[in-house]
């Protein structure tokens, strides 16, 4: 009896997943789903249902990236974001909308927690900045940050793009190459690719060709070769 419940949970699990995928694909105008995270990437980056997100219009912290606190100390600020995300939508059904896809197949969207935008929160609560290379509609958010030394603002930071940037050149001038992402094969037969900006492992990884992993130019290439990023 046990075993037959458990199935029909299992089954009526993979309905539900059908349903939403099959929501995705048949909204022409763009995209809603609902439901838990399962996966991390970092603070502003996650899945439900399988389907990849990126929270539109906000840039949080790189997993591997620290910042310094009022005090000088030095503190993993990538970590804090994940974390404080991790909180706020703990045993939380979250809501997403988009109607675009980024290079690496990622809905770009605005998700909401019991009725309250959390790209929004994110910025204001000073664990994300705006990412105004692409949107401003999160400035006035992030001034108020800003101004209450919130989150990030506690101290001294490297915007996120300027983070990746400049891990990105380190390491393609440490390689001689421009490509320096490293897709690797785990014990578990997962690919997995490291980025220079997100991946504490990245220095320790080995990338052992023979074994059929391989360089990355971009994210974008990777995913299309079929590696994912580290999940959280």
């Amino acid at each position: 009896m046990k075993s037959i419940l458990l199935f029909l949970s299992y089954m009526r699990r993979l309905w539900t997943a059908f349903l939403v995928l099959l929501t995705l694909s048949m909204n022409a105008n763009g995209a809603s789903l609902a439901g838990s995270i399962s996966h991390f990437s970092d603070g502003d980056s996650f899945e439900i249902w399988n389907q990849r997100i990126r929270l539109l219009g906000i840039d949080a912290p790189e997993f591997g990236q620290e910042c310094k606190r009022a005090s000088g100390a030095v503190y993993a600020c990538g970590d804090e974001s994940l974390k404080f995300l991790k909180r706020y939508v703990a045993n939380t059904e979250v809501k997403c909308e988009g109607d675009a896809k980024d290079d690496h197949g990622r809905l770009l969207a605005t998700c909401f927690v019991n009725g309250k935008n959390l790209n929004e929160t994110l910025v204001r609560k000073g664990w994300a900045v705006a990412f105004i290379r692409y949107d401003d509609r999160y400035l006035n958010q992030e001034k108020q940050a800003k101004t209450e030394k919130l989150g990030l603002w506690q101290g001294e930071f490297q915007r996120p793009a300027s983070y990746r940037n400049k891990a990105w050149n380190s390491a393609a001038e440490q390689r001689k190459e421009d490509c320096v992402i490293k897709g690797n094969i785990n014990r578990k037969g997962i690919r997995i690719y490291h980025t220079p900006w997100g991946s504490r492992h990245y220095s320790r990884t080995k990338i052992n060709t023979s074994y059929g992993e391989r360089w990355f130019c971009s994210e974008a290439e990777a995913v299309k070769a079929g590696w994912r990023a580290p999940y959280r």
